[in-house]
Formats: C-alpha cells, sequence, structure tokens
C-alpha cells in the first residue's frame, strides 16, 4: 500500500519523520533484549566458563533481537512522536448508560468518579462523549460551518468541559459521522471534515469516535462486502482503500493530522469495506464488527451481539492489531445486563487479550466493588497494554467444535498471545456447566519445541500456582475464563521472538 497516494504533500513529512519514530522505538526494544539477554547468560555461568561466552554468541543474541524487533515493526500506521496510539485507549463512554440524555455535569461526575475509583491511575484516561452533544435544530452557525454544541446542556462549551476534564488528568472524546447526519439525527461531518477537525482540536478535543450512519448513496460503495465472512462481490484484486467507505474516512483523517494537537481517531465502521486491510493506514482503531449488547449468546436482529458472537467474529478476524493499530471490538458491557458475574470476568479478559482498546460501558455511579475489580485487573490490563508486543491473541483450539468452526455459541475457547513477561493463555468455558480445560504445552504455538515443564502463574489472582510438566488443568465455572503467564521454572521468558503475527 503506497502511503504518499493517501496522505496529502502537506503532511507526509511528518508522516516519514512519524514512522522513523516507530522503527527508533523498537531499537530501543533491540538494545533492552540484548543487556537481558546477556545479564541472564552471564548470571548463569560458572566463572571458569565465561570465556566460552564468545562473540559468536552475542552475534546470536543480536539476531535473536533483531528477529523479534522486526516482528513488532510497525510498517504502515498513523504513528505519532507523542505516542497517542501506539497502545489500545483506555476509557470510558457515554453511550451504554445515557444514550442522548448527557449534558456536562454529567461527564464532570464521571470524570471525578474515575479518579475517585482508580481507574484514571490505572490507564483509563479518555472521557469520551457520544452522540447527541450537539444542537439539533441550528446544526452548524451560519457564517462558520462550524458545528455547535446544545447550549443548554454544555453551557460552557466543549472547550470548557475539555478545561475540567483536563484539570483532572484525562482526556475528553467526542463523536462524529461520517456522513450527513449522526445515527440519532444530529450534524453529521461528512463535507465539513477540515472545519471539525479545527474545531475539535481547537476545544481541546484529545478523541473522535467517528461513526458509519447516514451515508448518502453517492458516497455508498461500488461493491458489497460480507463482514461476516469476508467475501465480497469485488472483482480479485481490488483495493478497498479506494472505496468510498476508506474515502469517507481517509478525509477526516487528513484533516486530524493538520491539527497542532493529536486526535486519537476511532473508526466506528462495524466492520464494513474490508476495513481491517485499510484501517492501520486511517485509524488508530476501527471497529471490527457491529454493536455490542450485554448478553453472554444473544444477538437482537437489528445488528447488535452478544460477547460469543462477538468473539466468534474475532476468531476469524483477530490478526488485524498491532502497535500503533487495533481492532476494536466494541465498548464493555462489564456487569451490565444479563452478565454474570464470570462472564463480565470472561468479556474483560477476552478482549484484553484481543488487544482491543477499553471503553467502559459500565454505569459508573453504583458499581459494584467486585466488577471494579476486574476493571482494574494489573496483570490483563498490562497484556493489553504491552509496549512491545501489540498483537492480538490468536485462537490455537477451538475445543467443543471442529478448529475453523463458526458457532455464535461456542466459538473457539483456547487463546494464547505473548507479552514481555513471558506466553499467556486464555481457555474460555463456552459451555452451560462447570468443565475442566487443558492447557496442553505442546499445542501452545508459542511453547512447541521449548520445553515441556513450565512455571504457570494465575492472571486474575496475581499467585504463581507452580511448575507443571506437559499440561495444567483449570476447573472453570459456567463461562468463567482462565487467563494464565506461562513462563521457563525461573521465571524466564521461555520464547521472547514469538509472535502471533
Amino acid at each position: 500500500m503506497d502511503i504518499a497516494r493517501q496522505v496529502p504533500s502537506d503532511v507526509r513529512l511528518e508522516k516519514l519523520k512519524y514512522t522513523v519514530r516507530a522503527a527508533s522505538l523498537n531499537m530501543e526494544f533491540i538494545a533492552q533484549h540484548i543487556v537481558n539477554t546477556t545479564v541472564q547468560l552471564v548470571e548463569n555461568t560458572k566463572p571458569v566458563d565465561l570465556i566460552r561466552i564468545t562473540m559468536s554468541t552475542l552475534r546470536n543474541l543480536l539476531s535473536v533481537a533483531l528477529a523479534s524487533a522486526v516482528a513488532h515493526t510497525a510498517v504502515e500506521a498513523l504513528v505519532s512522536p507523542d505516542g497517542v496510539g501506539k497502545l489500545p485507549a483506555l476509557g470510558w463512554n457515554s453511550w451504554n448508560e445515557f444514550h442522548c440524555d448527557i449534558n456536562a455535569t454529567v461527564f464532570e461526575t464521571i470524570a471525578q468518579r474515575m479518579v475517585d475509583l482508580g481507574l484514571r491511575d490505572a490507564g483509563y484516561v479518555y472521557v469520551n462523549i457520544d452522540d447527541c452533544w450537539s444542537d439539533k435544530d441550528i446544526r452548524r452557525d451560519p457564517a462558520t460551518s462550524a458545528i455547535l454544541p446544545n447550549a443548554t446542556r454544555f453551557p460552557d462549551g466543549i472547550s470548557g468541559l475539555a478545561d475540567k476534564v483536563h484539570g483532572l488528568g484525562l482526556k475528553l472524546g467526542i463523536y462524529s459521522d461520517a456522513g450527513t447526519s449522526t445515527c440519532a439525527g444530529y450534524a453529521g461531518s461528512l463535507g465539513y471534515e477540515a472545519v471539525d477537525a479545527a474545531t475539535f482540536a481547537d476545544w481541546g478535543v484529545d478523541y473522535l469516535k467517528y461513526d458509519n450512519c447516514n451515508v448518502p448513496a453517492n458516497w455508498s460503495d461500488e461493491y458489497a462486502y460480507n463482514k461476516d465472512d469476508g467475501t465480497s462481490d469485488a472483482p480479485p484484486g481490488y483495493s478497498w482503500d479506494t472505496s468510498n467507505s476508506a474515502k469517507r474516512y481517509h478525509a477526516m483523517r487528513d484533516e486530524l493530522l493538520k491539527q497542532n494537537r493529536t486526535i486519537e481517531f476511532s473508526m466506528c465502521i462495524w466492520g464494513e469495506a474490508n476495513v481491517q486491510s485499510w484501517g492501520n493506514t486511517t485509524g488508530h482503531s476501527w471497529r471490527m464488527y457491529g454493536d455490542i449488547n450485554p448478553s453472554w449468546s444473544g444477538a437482537d436482529g437489528g445488528g447488535t451481539w452478544g460477547v460469543m458472537p462477538i468473539l466468534n467474529h474475532a476468531s476469524f478476524f483477530w490478526n488485524a492489531t498491532d502497535l500503533w493499530g487495533h481492532g476494536d471490538w466494541d465498548m464493555l458491557e462489564v456487569g451490565i445486563g444479563a452478565l454474570t458475574y464470570e462472564e463480565s470476568r470472561s468479556h474483560f479478559a477476552l478482549w484484553a487479550a484481543l488487544r482491543s482498546p477499553l471503553i467502559i460501558g459500565t454505569p459508573l455511579a453504583e458499581v459494584q466493588e467486585d466488577i471494579v475489580a476486574i476493571l482494574l485487573n494489573k496483570e490483563l490490563l498490562a497484556y493489553n497494554q504491552d509496549p512491545v508486543y501489540g498483537a492480538s491473541a490468536m485462537p490455537y483450539k477451538w475445543g467443543l467444535n471442529p478448529d475453523g468452526t463458526s458457532n455464535l455459541t461456542h466459538p473457539a475457547a483456547y487463546w494464547t498471545g505473548p507479552s514481555g513477561e513471558g506466553i499467556h493463555v486464555f481457555m474460555v468455558n463456552t459451555e452451560d456447566r462447570e468443565v475442566t480445560l487443558s492447557a496442553v504445552f505442546g499445542e501452545i504455538p508459542g511453547l512447541k519445541g521449548v520445553g515441556n515443564e513450565f512455571l504457570v502463574h494465575d492472571m486474575w489472582t496475581g499467585e504463581d500456582l507452580g511448575n507443571f510438566t506437559d499440561k495444567v488443568d483449570v476447573k472453570l465455572k459456567v463461562h468463567d475464563t482462565a487467563a494464565l503467564r506461562i513462563t521457563g521454572v525461573d521465571g524466564s521468558h521461555p520464547n521472547p521472538t514469538w509472535t502471533t503475527r
């Protein structure tokens, strides 16, 4: 893909600088990996044998580090010197709880609540306004075409709210749409990308959720794309980054890049137009499927899905994610609706494993302590936010069904991915009964050929379970998920060069 062909000439130089910065970050990883590996080697070698550490050994260390760095290099992405967008966004969004019933007080209260609950200090920094914030009647300033906030709901404007949110050490997100109107019928940004991007930047906005409703016929795509199975009536070799959907999102990207502040760009495109093939050069994250609803396996027939149907889709489209670009599996419904405690644990663990943005939709005013504990789990957050290994966890075994089976109720149950701490395994009980699931070391891609005895750590409790040979068995309650970190018996990383990409 030719980035220069997509990005206007006046931002190409900055784009090049950003890409070079990405490479330098990986050089830091190379250096650190060489140091860590050399120290381990020396510490585990008797003084009389140190002479055996030859230049050949050091060359091997460099080769291993380079191979790992290459595996983690973001080649084409919206890479910024300030690091915005490198890791999945963490924050809160208003839609699940408030829908259109919003005002400045709602967001000021939520911002303070995020501080009080410890969410801000855990990394959840975005306070995101969803739909319905603008003036639905006047829509735009007749002189400047600037989109107008609802003056009754936001008496100090969006900039006034941004100042208050920033004062708490948080960031403010806003919502718009790549159509003529938003999903709720408020002013959209199609055709107004330049003025809206400049307005958002002037207000101090840090994040833009950009939806996909009310697209006029002349902006519809020439070819259909089936987001469920990836099939299309497009001719062989068709480039979806030239589609009308891509052009609509490129237009806002280009204007955001011109602003004097970095605005995280979240594309709410529902998996349309093969977005995973062009999303990485267009936004920091892109929705991979329809809207989530707070259920385990439900689908309401209107394009919303429970946790298991979305995980089923992720089983086939997990590899769209890496550093600087993240497949978005929609907002967190932890503790909402019909989800049980165990289902909420699974929902959070699996979204963290997918390295999806983690945008809380949970009502925070009276949230239960055990739900907050799920959202604050340090080890799952650390996996999601790993600064070196950015790719999603991958399914390595389906379990109840044959591998590769699409099933909305029983998707892939066994997932794995690396972090800087080790190889991780996530096993979800999709059945309506308690089960015992086994992580067989010889089946896990990152552990094949590197031994058969490992130290297993429980990411939920933060405790080591002990050393295990060949496999580890975990008993799981209905719809619960095991989250394990596997290392060498001495705690060392068993396979630092392995990634899921």
